[in-house]
C-alpha cells in the first residue's frame, strides 16, 4: 500500500501521524507532502525565504525520519493558495510518480483557506493524474514546470522532465480529517501502537511553536477518540465515498 498525506503547512499532519507511522511500520510506503512552507509563522519574523526553506526542510526531514516516510515540499505560498488548476497539476505529477493507493488530507470545511484549497487540489489531482495529455502538456509554447523528483524528496524546487510521467489510473481512496457535518462515512484507526511516536512529532512542533498544548493533552485527545471505537488511542477520518463496500457479515 502507498499512502500520501497532503497538507498545507508543517504540523498539519499531526492529526494523522499515528496512522501514517503505523502503516510505515507495517512496511507500507508513506509520503508526507506540504503544499506550502508555512512561511508566515511568526517564529520566522523577517527571515529571508531561503532561510525559511532550509528550516522547513529540516522539519520535514525530521518528521519523515521519525515515522519512516518520504517527504516533499511545494512552495505554493502560505495563505496564498487559490485551489486552481496549476496547483492541482503540480500535485497530480507527484501522484503520477508516487502512485498512491490512498490520500489523506484536510476536511473540505476548515476555516483556513489553505487547508480547504489543499483538500480541493488533493482531490482534483486524482483526476488530472489519470490523463496523460494533461500531465505532460505544454501551454502556450512554454513547457510545464518539472515534476518533483522523488530521489530528493526534501527539496522544494527539485524536478525532472515531465515527459517521462505515466498516468496513474488505479483507484485512490480519499481520506479526510473528520468533520461533523461531512456526509461521508467515518473511519477510525487504532494507533495504540504508535501513539508515542505521534506524541513525539507533536512535541517536536511544540518546541518550535512554543505551544501551551502539552504532550499529555495531545495523548488525552487521542484517548478520547479511542473511547468512541474501543481502542486505547485512535485517529478519526472520513472516507470520501458515497458508501462503504458491502461486507459478508456484520462485525
Amino acid at each position: 500500500m502507498r499512502i500520501m498525506a497532503v497538507f498545507a503547512h508543517p504540523d498539519d499532519e499531526i492529526g494523522c501521524i499515528g496512522t501514517l507511522a503505523k502503516h510505515a511500520a507495517r512496511g507500507d510506503e508513506v509520503m508526507l507532502v506540504w503544499t506550502t512552507l508555512g512561511e508566515l509563522a511568526s517564529q520566522f519574523g523577517d527571515a529571508p525565504h531561503e532561510e525559511v526553506t532550509q528550516v522547513r526542510r529540516e522539519h520535514g526531514a525530521w518528521v519523515a525520519q521519525r515515522i519512516g516516510a518520504l517527504h516533499h515540499f511545494f512552495d505554493m505560498g502560505d495563505s496564498r493558495m487559490t485551489g486552481g488548476r496549476d496547483e492541482a497539476l503540480q500535485l497530480a505529477r507527484l501522484y503520477a510518480q508516487f502512485r498512491p493507493s490512498a490520500v489523506m488530507t484536510w476536511s473540505d470545511d476548515h476555516p483556513h483557506p489553505d487547508h480547504r484549497m489543499t483538500a480541493k487540489i488533493a482531490f482534483d489531482a486524482i483526476t488530472l493524474a489519470r490523463i496523460p495529455k494533461i500531465l505532460n502538456e505544454e501551454g502556450r509554447g512554454v513547457p510545464m514546470a518539472p515534476a518533483p523528483d522523488l530521489g530528493d524528496a526534501g527539496a522544494a524546487d527539485s524536478g525532472e522532465d515531465v515527459r517521462r510521467l505515466q498516468a496513474w489510473r488505479e483507484p485512490v481512496r480519499f481520506y479526510q480529517y473528520h468533520a461533523p457535518a461531512s456526509p461521508y462515512p467515518e473511519v477510525f484507526t487504532d494507533i495504540s501502537e504508535t501513539a508515542e511516536v505521534a506524541a513525539d512529532v507533536m512535541a517536536y512542533y511544540q518546541a518550535f511553536y512554543k505551544w501551551t498544548w502539552t504532550r499529555e493533552q495531545f495523548l488525552a485527545t487521542r484517548a478520547a477518540t479511542g473511547r468512541l471505537c474501543g481502542a486505547n488511542y485512535a485517529e478519526r477520518f472520513t472516507l470520501k465515498a458515497s458508501h462503504l463496500p458491502a461486507r459478508d457479515f456484520l462485525h
